[in-house]
């Protein structure tokens, strides 16, 4: 290993600062989750109350992760950024006078969580899309698990310190400290100077721009994998993280110390595995670490429970970090290079979705099921599930089989319309006239599907291929934009992925001109399809 290579991203100036920032941030949210579980099991004996901490941290980043991305995509992303923070930053403001006060009930508590999820679900799509801007695509992987040591270095760090704020002084205390803390921050933010946009087209609307980034999850076979991939590893792996203040006291001697080094344990080995990944990337795809790292996971989760000795769960839960984080990053990846930018934070806000989705659904369920039978049926359960998982989803490979390049690429620049066309004037429809030889048509049909796919992708409503009945070989494809100022938007989105397929297409043109494209615009009447 080379640390140099780990760390390369953090010499450019802007990532540094943000990375700063993002560290920060997360010492606030870990702080607060650590204090918040523990004064929990203070306010009540009840596994679902205590499971259900997690589950209101996790939840609104399920319900808000679209509409969060959304904004992020349409919106200035720095001072959008900055305001995340400071509801973050208020919202601790608030925790720590009610704790001061000694005001705080158990459904208070779980109130305030669920509020202070809120905050993380609007922040971490914006920052998830400001990355891969401000470094390079061979640097995206170290850039990312920098993210990921930053979290976890904040796991380490952060439960450590609320740690010794509860055994010395209170919760309060912890909730003190993380509002200086989330203020920090929220400075840190404001001194990013962001790059302005280059569009020089209005921004896309609120509800427009959360269909289109629900379509473009949907027409992408390689982004549902992913999907699918991380709601189901933190479904399963919920389980110990959820029930760990509960395994925690469960341990011969085991108290708060305790389940705040259980918690630094785990933040340890994701930051031991992180700057490992430059080596363990020549040796492994990214599908070799999440069917691996699930395995593990969930051995390590069935070894604490079955073992219920502090000396064997330290080191198994910094094994259990790095397995984590080796899954984790792994899908966080591969979700970044499958979208172009100008839909990435919408992208990575269904990501944060399906991830958290997992997470909450997976607190409720095994916090559920320990309170039926008990806490170790419950971690051994959802191991079973993790090997269930692998076993079911061994074929699907969330490396897609392809390197796709989502940097923008020139196109046509559209010509003058004969007649003035309001920016809202619409439905556009686009067709294209293709002449292929007909002995070629399974493989132009190939190419289309692929083509359908794109179109959709980038924002259309409708799509058809039609053959001509009096000339063998004529094709017909059209497309439907929503208005004029749709249309332009999907010209600055192409992409040379795009490009790519466009020669994919010509190729089976044979013509003797390229193919003729037409632009009508809808009457005043004409429904959108």
């Amino acid at each position: 290993m080379r640390l140099p290579t780990a760390l390369a991203p953090l010499q450019g100036p802007v990532f540094r600062g943000l990375w700063f920032a993002w560290l920060a941030a997360n010492l606030t949210m870990w702080m607060n989750d650590v204090a918040a579980a523990w004064l929990m099991t203070t306010l009540t004996t009840s596994p679902v109350m205590v499971a259900l901490v997690q589950t209101a941290s996790t939840l609104p980043v399920f319900l808000l992760g679209l509409p969060s991305g959304a904004l992020a995509d349409i919106l200035d992303r720095r001072r959008y950024f900055a305001a995340t923070q400071l509801w973050v930053s208020l919202n601790a403001l608030v925790l720590a006078a009610l704790s001061l006060a000694d005001a705080l009930t158990a459904p208070m508590l779980l109130a305030l969580t669920f509020s202070n999820g809120i905050g993380l679900a609007m922040r971490w799509p914006v920052f998830a899309a400001i990355v891969p801007g401000v470094v390079t695509r061979a640097e995206l992987p170290a850039a990312l698990a920098l993210n990921g040591i930053a979290m976890n270095l904040s796991r380490v760090v952060g439960p450590a310190l609320a740690g010794a704020l509860l055994a010395a002084v209170s919760p309060a205390a912890v909730f003190v400290l993380n509002t200086l803390l989330a203020g920090l921050a929220f400075v840190l933010i404001l001194r990013w100077k962001s790059e302005p946009r280059a569009s020089a087209l209005p921004g896309e609307r609120f509800v427009g721009a959360m269909r289109t980034g629900l379509v473009y999850a949907w027409q992408s076979p390689r982004l549902k994998v992913i999907l699918l991939r991380i709601f189901l590893f933190f479904l399963q792996a919920s389980a110990l993280m959820a029930l760990l203040p509960l395994l925690a006291r469960g341990l011969h001697g085991g108290g708060a110390g305790t389940f705040t080094v259980m918690l630094s344990c785990v933040g340890a080995g994701a930051i031991v595995a992180a700057l490992y990944f430059p080596r363990w990337r020549q040796r492994f795809d990214r599908d070799q670490f999440v069917r691996g790292g699930t395995l593990i996971h969930a051995a390590l989760s069935t070894l604490i429970v079955l073992v219920p000795e502090l000396w064997l769960a330290l080191p198994a839960m910094v094994l259990a970090g790095m397995a984590w984080i080796s899954v984790a990053n792994s899908l966080t990846v591969a979700a970044q290079v499958a979208m172009p930018n100008w839909v990435r934070a919408r992208g990575m806000s269904i990501y944060q979705m399906a991830l958290m989705g997992g997470a909450a659904a997976g607190s409720l369920l095994w916090g559920q099921v320990a309170e039926w039978a008990d806490v170790r049926t419950a971690v051994l359960a959802a191991a079973a599930s993790g090997v269930a998982v692998v076993l079911l989803t061994r074929r699907l490979s969330v490396e897609g089989g392809e390197s796709i390049d989502f940097s923008p690429a020139a196109t046509r620049t559209a010509p003058e319309p004969a007649f003035a066309i309001a920016p809202d004037e619409g439905p556009v429809m686009v067709t294209l006239e293709y002449q292929i030889d007909p002995a070629r048509a399974a493989g132009f049909a190939e190419v289309m599907q692929r083509t359908r796919r794109a179109r959709l992708r980038q924002g259309a409503l409708s799509w058809g291929l039609f053959r001509d009945v009096a000339v063998p070989g004529r094709y017909v494809e059209y497309f439907v934009d929503e208005n004029w100022l749709e249309h332009q938007r999907r010209l600055e989105r192409f992409t040379a992925f795009d490009q790519e397929l466009r020669q994919a297409r010509l190729a089976y043109h044979v013509g003797a001109e390229p193919p003729v494209l037409r632009r009508y615009v809808g009457d005043a009447d004409t429904p959108v399809p």
